[in-house]
């Protein structure tokens, strides 16, 4: 299987979504093939699920420590980008590996994410029934279906959108983890900051050693090449695909109208 790998510089919250908007666009119309995007973020943001209400964050707090707010085109619960690596994947709706229900290709994917966990040492399991009950503001709080949790406690986030003729997922691997300044940015009713610390891991907890973004790029494409067969040739997102990238970035992403919605 052919895929086109983009690895990103660390870019600022809308524009990483409009970035993956964007890329999956251009693999639904049939101008690039599948396309699996490595990517960070600066400076660090919390991403809002595309349904998630507003008021489960705490904006002014946000503001004052300088942490952007974006909603994602995918839904899910919000998450705070700064110490990770965050993959996008994007595929025609129709791919053969990835068609079909929503959770299947849950399944695959997470299957290629696993791989990729077993190259850095990590003894990273999925979660086959998502837990009742999941009803804080934070994505780590708890595991859905088919995602990775390392003891039951949950290391990759990703969440998944159909737009377009594609399928466009993303998901969160935390490099390290401040559960102290995400505790501060989200309303967490009756969830102390204890309780989520207790529910989520990063990699470096997980691993028992310090992984770099480059180290655990280098063991996710090890794993969808290993998962999937994958071949991988190294791009760049195309003049259009930043030109539509722009103009989704202007007149949604970095738009309060689109974040504040709901």
């Amino acid at each position: 299987m052919d895929v086109r790998l983009i690895i990103s510089p660390p870019l600022d919250g809308p524009t990483n979504m409009a970035l993956d908007h964007a890329l999956a666009r251009s693999v639904g119309a049939g101008q690039a093939p599948l396309t699996l995007r490595l990517y960070r973020w600066r400076p660090a943001c919390l991403s809002l699920g595309y349904f998630q209400r507003l008021r489960e964050i705490k904006l002014a707090a946000c503001q004052a420590a300088g942490v952007d707010v974006v909603r994602r085109p995918t839904g899910g619960r919000a998450i705070l980008h700064a110490d990770e690596l965050t993959y996008s994947l994007a595929a025609p709706a129709t791919h053969p590996r990835l068609s079909g229900r929503v959770l299947d290709s849950y399944r695959v994917i997470s299957a290629a994410l696993l791989a990729g966990l077993q190259q850095l040492g990590v003894a990273a399991e999925w979660a086959a029934t998502a837990a009742a009950g999941a009803t804080s503001a934070a994505c780590f709080d708890t595991p859905a279906d088919y995602e990775i949790t390392v003891a039951g406690r949950k290391l990759v986030g990703s969440a998944q959108t159909r737009t377009s003729g594609a399928i466009l997922q993303h998901g969160t691997l935390l490099l390290s983890a401040d559960v102290d300044q995400l505790y501060a940015l989200l309303d967490l009713p009756g969830l102390s900051a204890a309780d989520l610390a207790a529910r989520m891991i990063a990699l470096d907890e997980a691993s028992g050693r310090s992984i770099s973004f480059e180290q655990a790029a280098e063991g996710l494409i090890a794993g969808f090449t290993q998962a999937w067969g994958a071949s991988f040739a190294r791009s760049a997102p195309t003049a259009a695909e930043w030109q539509l990238a722009e103009q989704l970035r202007a007149d949604r992403y970095a738009n309060p109208a689109w974040t504040e919605r709901r």
